[in-house]
């Protein structure tokens, strides 16, 4: 593979006005902290609050898309919430309430990994082969909680590419219904309509994904048609237990985030093929920890089959173990499957294997050494001696493969598919 030049890194500069909650609160105290926190801003003298307000302002309107916007959507929340006499308090006290109850998030202050790429859903004025696309990336911040959240480019078919560039602002996605919050279904998410997704950041929201959205695997999947939706696999980490999900859009606009059902949902790193296979769902997954093992479904959001073994650790640099690098990716010769294995040291390295197109249970080949290590200075990061990609992205013959480093960057490498297949046997 050919390493390119282009790095990200997590910017701790990059922040998002988030809820804040007010935490634990002795018996003894007089009613709860939130309605004394606000009975304190009510108590507050008009010029006083005024000034407070424009102070607040000052410090963080700049910083911000929207700002008093947000505040006054939160305000709304509080008042529900608590109950409050909203038409007895002024304007410039909703926005002070509001702001009491935000603080900035830093989303991508301790890293930035683990990513996969897909075609964008807009490809007009495309040409010379070049394909837009969207990449996501998982975002580790404050408390070491991961998002989601995207970037946007163009790749050409020599394996350069460009990324959009990012505003200075980013916004947390909005939930449609906040009721949902503390139920085991599906939710759904949308990005402010005057936000490019860019700019956008998906968080934890339910109760099962509170500890992280972890190591999304985005795949155009190919419905028939010209039906395309784009859905990712991902971990959805409660803090003390896992869960795959699913992550499904049409327009990068609007995400449902489900539960997968079944046996297998309570795995991870489940990679789907673009398209159904002998008319059935297919997946890659890891279900003991340890070798990959092929799944079908007749449902797309319930897996309860622990599927057939498909690969084991073979060489050293995989003994530990092997899992997938993201959804099979099409070719001529047939399925060509990115891999990762774990050796001596923990070092992971990034391997394939080529899967029989009508027939992904049989392994045509797979790589005797690794195409990507850990070397130099990508060795050093928050978990050294890391590379990690959750999905490719085939431009003409050519692959861009977007991986993590050490779980804490991302780096880009470029190959051609003919030069993968000549290293597998």
């Amino acid at each position: 593979m050919r390493i390119l030049d282009e790095r990200l890194h997590a910017d701790p500069s990059r922040v998002v006005l988030r809820p804040f909650h007010l935490g634990w609160s002795s018996d003894t105290a007089q009613g709860s902290r939130p309605a004394r926190l606000v009975a304190d801003i009510l108590a507050l003298p008009h010029r006083e609050a005024a000034e407070e307000y424009v102070r607040v302002l000052a410090d963080f309107e700049e910083r911000h898309w929207q700002t008093e916007q947000l505040f006054l959507e939160r305000y709304s929340e509080v008042e529900e919430r608590l109950c409050l006499d909203g038409d007895a308090i002024d304007t410039v006290r909703k926005k002070l309430i509001g702001a009491y109850f935000c603080h900035e998030y830093t989303y991508a202050a301790a890293a930035l990994m683990n990513p996969s790429v897909v075609p964008h859903p807009d490809q007009s004025g495309m040409t010379g082969g070049a394909v837009r696309f969207v990449m996501s990336l998982r975002a580790v911040g404050e408390g070491h909680i991961s998002s989601i959240v995207f970037r946007e480019g163009i790749a050409h078919a020599d394996g350069t590419f460009q990324l959009w560039p990012q505003s200075h602002f980013a916004t947390a996605m909005g939930i449609d219904d906040t009721s949902l919050v503390d139920a085991d279904s599906a939710v759904t998410v949308h990005r402010h309509a005057e936000s490019s997704l860019s700019n956008s950041v998906i968080f934890p929201i339910t109760e099962q994904q509170k500890g992280g959205l972890e190591d999304l695997r985005l795949v155009r999947f190919d419905h028939g048609a010209g039906d395309f939706e784009w859905v990712g696999t991902y971990t959805a980490y409660s803090g003390s237990s896992i869960r795959s999900e699913l992550l499904r859009t049409r327009d990068f606009r609007e995400f449902v985030l489900e539960p997968i059902e079944g046996r297998a949902g309570r795995n991870k790193g489940m990679a789907l093929f673009p398209r159904k296979v002998n008319g059935r769902y297919c997946m890659v997954g890891r279900q003991d920890g340890k070798n990959l093992f092929l799944m079908y479904s007749d449902r797309l959001d319930c897996w309860d089959d622990d599927g057939v073994l498909l690969m084991e650790p073979k060489y050293p640099w995989e003994f530990v173990q092997i899992g997938n690098c993201g959804a099979p990716i099409l070719t001529e010769a047939g399925w060509l499957l990115l891999t990762h294995g774990v050796g001596a040291m923990r070092k992971y390295a990034l391997g394939c294997a080529l899967l029989d197109r009508d027939d992904p249970s049989k392994v045509i080949a797979r790589s005797r050494t690794p195409l990507l290590t850990a070397i130099d200075a990508d060795r050093f990061g928050y978990v050294p001696n890391v590379v990690y990609t959750c999905g490719a992205l085939k431009v003409g013959e050519t692959l861009l493969v977007p991986y993590g480093i050490s779980d804490s960057a991302v780096g880009f490498a470029t190959t051609t598919i003919a030069e993968i297949l000549q290293l597998m046997e």
